[in-house]
């Protein structure tokens, strides 16, 4: 692809971002999209067919390396902990780069839980295999007994929380200072592993 059709490719799926946030999947609209990103919606529709083409292509832009790289940890022979600290990194960093996301999934599981469901499930995510692991790791005495489910849900909801909380976190606790904000979400990819870890630590 050009770099020119990039550019352009881009352009709509930051202005399409923004009009789903506000709007929701049923309220968008494509000359909404097309007026955002200040180009003819003819072009709009030639990039992307249809709005749920569109919708699709900003789920599959953030997910695409993000599972692929989480299950080629989660099927390795890396011990679990090194699977907990890649999980983590990987997961804030894809959030790094895409921080619309969390509110974004909020807003339409609240309108249409099924279809996110599948669309999140399409990308080949698998947390039965780290289900798996861990009860494996509890029967060998590893790690102490922990419901794998509240592990796994604990994992996501601390790595998603700063940003799906972002005005407030930032504004509250970071008095809005970007630099340091961004500094504490680099912090963060250690100190949520560390956190879950110890939280399962066999205490010796």
């Amino acid at each position: 692809m050009a770099k020119r059709e990039k550019n352009t490719e881009k352009l709509i799926l930051e202005a399409a971002t923004k009009v789903f946030l506000e709007k929701g999947f049923d309220g968008a609209r494509m000359q909404e999209i097309a007026d955002k990103a200040a180009i003819n919606k003819a072009l709009v529709h030639y990039y992307f067919r249809s709005k749920e083409k569109l919708f699709d292509a900003i789920f599959q832009e953030a997910f695409v390396q993000f599972i692929p790289k989480v299950m080629d940890v989660m099927t390795s022979d890396s011990p679990l902990f090194e699977k907990i600290k890649a999980f983590v990194n990987t997961y804030i960093s894809m959030l790094i780069k895409n921080p619309h996301l969390p509110i974004f999934i909020l807003h339409e599981l609240n309108r249409h839980p099924e279809q996110m469901v599948n669309r999140i499930q399409s990308f080949g995510a698998k947390p039965e295999l780290l289900v798996k692991n861990i009860i494996k790791e509890i029967k060998k005495g590893k790690i102490r007994p922990v419901d794998p489910r509240q592990l796994i849900v604990n994992m996501i909801g601390l790595c998603i929380f700063p940003f799906a909380g972002r005005p407030i976190i930032q504004g509250v606790i970071f008095k809005n200072d970007d630099k340091t904000y961004n500094r504490f979400l680099e912090d963060r990819k250690k100190d949520v592993a560390d956190f879950i870890i110890h939280s399962i630590s066999i205490k010796k």
